[in-house]
């Protein structure tokens, strides 16, 4: 596996320059995919932490014989950023700004440099930069200037060329020089800089081939921007050769890029219409109306989005009817007024056109409008998540990019996705169909199975076909993503085998020894070798026996191969801000500790590409091990990529080969040892109390010394009677969680009060023989131990299934309990009692914020002038319980609520006290949680929900965060209606 000998420039690298040298084959496999369907396993990657040190690691490699890939997100879908080359990964520490000149309006970057990291600190000064891609949470600037990226926004503020205005790079020979506008004549007779002289010569030959074969679209991204070299005015700017150049011309050190003011006041237009082909008809008349965009949303694409969690709300709020497809018109006027205007203009427009509500079949439309931020902030959240939206299929077929963002006049745009809807259906497929309707450039991607030959050969008809047809309208084969190897091919058809030769001459005059990215643009790979697939012709899954249920998916090992290749590489994961996926990259910023680069191990350990025994290897075990089960990525990534419940599957194939060490042993039967920890807390609460005992847990355990454990307590959770408050009230039985009930029981004291306080008959949930307390399984499945953990769960399925059975509401105060019911449980057991339960299952928020919204609460709360500072837990994040907390908190009369935006805390069960990663659980709670509960007034009441939060918080901050439970019976006592939850009755 990773155990081979040293290469030459593997122990130069490590010699000779500062960074991340990583030639072990788990790191290599991590960067041999992008976001295309193709695969090439480098020679290795180099993580630099200088420009100094990328630029000798380039001159290493070239010492060597060994090419070079420049990288920055890796994101890229025509397969650009793949290569057998040396990987150069900017991303990590190559992402400065070197230079802001506000008042001339340009900024100097490097380009490991994220978009939405740049405009988070250019917001402060009034600006941004406008190339809006979809992907801007992890696209860095080197890549958009690599692939001359549009955004949504093109039509306003054009492409990246448009933008760029200097590129700092290194040549093949390390040279570093400024490529930038220069004196036409003048660089023609500058002998000193024959670089220049020969460019603009080229130009001066080519300039009627240009002329006559060059498509006059906005969105032509295809082969080198030669016209950036022809007569046109006394200057010339050279950077504008290298945008789109895909990394095969230089190494780019630093991009001088024009800044604009931030967009004021916006309105979104939502216009339906019965017919696809309609509303690719109207696209031509909604642009006369000046908007800054025109978004195309189809019906696969509702429907689809209507099925993920993050999104249902957002449909159910902008979509009206059962339409075929939506362009989402956005303006962005001077002032609200006009802005509204224009909206008018736009339902009048629709009107002409010929479309109404009433209207049947293709004449039905209309507008709804959006004018409030956050909506409008969620309608583009799901539109420019379009394509990982489509990917969310779990057929072995996918939405596959290969003609994806061809450009066409807009004039030609209905007659041009006819043409092509005609070919897809002759090779028996269809299209799923998305984006820039206003400069003609729809993303579309049939669906295939690339694992199939048929379906490789299907997709180079269809890409041939198609790519006749756009030359048949005069657009561009290229529109936004450039070519890579999916395209590179078809230049000579695009463009004429002349200007392929003079693609060519600019690679050799550049880079003479095709060092930088070879294959790409120019003397390309065919773009159905299937040897460069993902998923090659020899591509085969193992055979394991999984312990949990795949069955959702297609594929070997019962379904957990197809889970795993859900992944598309979309690398939403590496998101820095917003959300909370995904925590550890957020602190780590490595490509193993991100879920991208986890499913991709997976993937490849799954299919034999690691070697003998990968899938079981302490390198796996590595490259899982800052995951901290948040199930943000469940929620979060657009294919549902869950990585939590991988690792638990991970964890219990490792588990039945090598069984379990001290530490996970200590926390996975800590619910089985915890009644007797009661007996005698003050023996098991030492470790904490005598130094020398917590050193050597550390040392025999691996539980920090630096973390305090929870203490034990003898009066713990454990009502005598089986049921309380009124005989006649509304049915809910308590599940009182193991950590709740043997850490913290003033939680669920209050939970109790403010449930019976509110009329309910509260059951508490106790195993049907007796015996020990119930427990989820939750610290089993942690740890690997499956079959413990079922064996929990059927204890607590049959405990509660005659409720289940009823109806009645499964409550809980744990989020990473409550949430195992719905959600582990279910795949371990696979039983209709299970299913069931999962469905009535709810946190004590989720509850109280539903009979609040039915109107069915009546709770006498009392009025509390306070401030609450909230953070959530990952779970309930994930699960979409965020608005309940903040609803039920916001019950409380004189209240207000802040949210922290935070990620993980960093606790996460048992994962921050492990010595191992205690630093990683320190530096995710640093990010933005700790710091906020700093900031918080002394009076200010902090909520969390989560027991680890509550810990992290407290260890972090010294404050004392409280469940919601406990603010809103605070809120009764202050009611007068119901006695303090302290005075409960305790029992040991």
């Amino acid at each position: 596996m990773s155990n081979r000998p040293d290469t030459p420039l593997q122990h130069r690298l490590k010699a000779e320059v500062k960074g991340d040298v990583l030639f072990d084959a788990f790191s290599r496999g991590r960067y041999a995919t992008d976001a295309s369907i193709y695969q090439i396993m480098p020679v290795g990657a180099v993580v630099p932490e200088t420009m100094d040190d990328a630029i000798r690691a380039v001159a290493l490699a070239r010492a060597e014989g060994v090419t070079v890939l420049p990288r920055g997100g890796g994101t890229s879908q025509c397969g650009q950023t793949v290569n057998s080359s040396l990987v150069v990964d900017c991303s990590k520490k190559l992402n400065r700004i070197l230079d802001l000149d506000v008042a001339g309006r340009r900024v100097r970057v490097e380009p490991g440099i994220v978009l939405d990291d740049l405009n988070r600190q250019l917001k402060k000064h009034g600006l941004w930069y406008p190339v809006d891609v979809s992907t801007a949470s992890r696209a860095t600037i080197g890549g958009m200037t690599a692939n001359n990226s549009c955004g949504g926004r093109s039509l306003r503020y054009g492409t990246m060329r448009d933008n760029v205005i200097a590129v700092e790079a290194a040549l093949a020979d390390g040279t570093r020089r400024w490529f930038g506008e220069v004196a036409r004549d003048e660089a023609l007779r500058n002998d000193t800089d024959a670089l220049t002289r020969d460019l603009l010569s080229l130009g001066d030959r080519e300039v009627s081939e240009v002329e006559q074969r060059f498509p006059k679209v906005q969105r032509r991204v295809g082969g080198y921007n030669l016209d950036a070299l022809v007569p046109n005015g006394a200057t010339n700017n050279l950077a504008h050769l290298l945008v789109g150049s895909e990394g095969t011309l230089v190494f780019t050190t630093a991009v001088d890029l024009k800044l604009w003011p931030l967009i004021g006041p916006k309105v979104f237009g939502i216009c339906h219409f019965g017919s696809f082909h309609e509303a690719m008809d109207a696209a031509q008349h909604l642009v006369t109306l000046n908007p800054i965009a025109v978004e195309l949303v189809d019906r696969t694409m509702i429907g689809l989005a209507r099925a993920i969690a993050m999104f249902r709300p957002t449909v159910e709020r902008v979509v009206k009817g059962d339409p075929d497809a939506l362009l989402v018109v956005e303006f962005a006027e001077e002032t609200e007024a006009a802005n509204l205007r224009k909206l008018k203009d736009l339902e009048a427009l629709m009107g002409d056109l010929g479309f109404s509500w009433d209207g049947a079949g293709a004449r039905f439309g209309g507008v709804v409008p959006v004018t409030e931020p956050a909506w409008q902030a969620a309608v583009t959240e799901m539109r420019q998540s379009g394509l990982n939206i489509m990917m969310s299929m779990k057929e072995e077929g996918k939405p596959v990019s290969f003609v994806e963002d061809c450009a066409v006049p807009l004039k030609d745009l209905a007659a041009y996705t006819a043409g092509l809807t005609d070919i897809f259906r002759a090779h028996g497929t269809e299209g799923t169909w998305y984006a820039h309707a206003s400069v003609g450039c729809l993303h579309v991607r049939p669906v295939l199975n690339m694992k199939l030959d048929v379906d490789a050969k299907r997709m180079r008809s269809m890409a041939s076909q198609a790519f006749e047809l756009v030359r048949r309208y005069k657009g561009s084969h290229s529109g936004e993503h450039g070519d890579g190897i999916v395209r590179s091919e078809f230049h000579g058809e695009m463009f004429g085998e002349r200007l392929v030769r003079a693609f060519e001459e600019v690679k050799d005059r550049f880079d003479p020894e095709s060092l930088f990215n070879p294959g790409k643009i120019v003397r390309a790979p065919k773009m159905d070798d299937r040897t460069l697939f993902r998923y090659p012709p020899d591509y085969a899954g193992l055979e394991i026996e999984p312990a949990l249920d795949w069955s959702d998916y297609p594929g070997p090992s019962k379904g957990f191969l197809g889970a795993i290749e859900m992944c598309n590489n979309n690398g939403t994961c590496r998101k820095l801000d917003g959300g909370a996926m995904c925590p550890s990259y957020r602190v780590t910023r490595d490509e193993q500790h991100v879920t991208r680069g986890r499913a991709n191990t997976l993937r490849l350990a799954m299919t034999g590409q690691l070697g003998a025994g990968a899938l079981t290897s302490p390198e796996m075990e590595e490259s899982l091990s800052l995951c901290v089960s948040c199930k943000a990525c469940k929620r979060e990534c657009p294919t549902g990529v869950d990585m939590a419940r991988m690792k638990i599957e991970m964890k219990a194939q490792r588990y039945q080969l090598y069984g379990a060490g001290l530490h996970e042993r200590l926390v996975a039967h800590l619910p089985r040892y915890a009644r007797l920890a009661a007996k005698a807390p003050w023996l098991f609460n030492l470790r904490d109390r005598v130094p020398a005992l917590a050193a050597l847990s550390e040392k025999l355990a691996q539980f920090s010394a630096r973390r305090s454990l929870p203490a034990w307590r003898a009066d713990i959770f454990a009502p005598r009677a089986a049921a309380e408050g009124p005989e006649a009230g509304r049915e809910v039985v308590l599940f009182a969680d193991t950590f709740n009930r043997a850490f913290e029981r003033e939680n669920l004291d209050a939970a109790v009060a403010v449930l019976t306080a509110a009329g309910c008959r509260v059951h508490h949930a106790r195993p049907a023989g007796g015996g020990r307390p119930l427990c989820c399984g939750r610290t089993y499945l942690a740890t690997g131990m499956v079959d413990n953990a079922r064996t929990e769960a059927e204890r607590l399925v049959a405990a509660l299934a005659p409720f289940a059975a009823r109806g009645v509401p499964v409550i809980g105060l744990e989020p990473s309990c409550l949430y195992t019911l719905r959600d582990e449980i279910p795949a371990l057991l696979k039983s209709d009692e299970a299913k069931a339960i999962a469905g009535v299952a709810v946190m004590f928020e989720e509850f109280v914020a539903a009979e609040a919204k039915a109107g069915r609460l009546s709770l006498p709360l009392g009025e509390m002038k306070a401030r609450a500072v909230l953070h959530g837990h990952c779970h309930q994040k994930a699960f979409g319980a965020m608005g309940a907390v903040e609803g039920t908190l916001r019950l409380v009369p004189g209240l207000t609520v802040e949210t922290v935006e935070s990620s993980c805390c960093g606790m996460a069960g048992a994962f921050g006290y492990h010595a191992d990663t205690i630093d990683t659980s320190l530096a995710m709670a640093e990010l933005t949680l700790l710091p906020a509960v700093r900031k918080a007034p002394e009076d200010a009441i902090i909520v969390a929900d989560g027991t680890s939060c509550r810990h992290q918080i407290a260890d972090g901050t010294g404050r004392q965060a409280i469940h919601v439970a406990r603010v809103l019976a605070m809120s009764l006592d202050r009611g007068g209606s119901a006695d303090p939850p302290a005075a409960r009755e305790a029992q040991p």
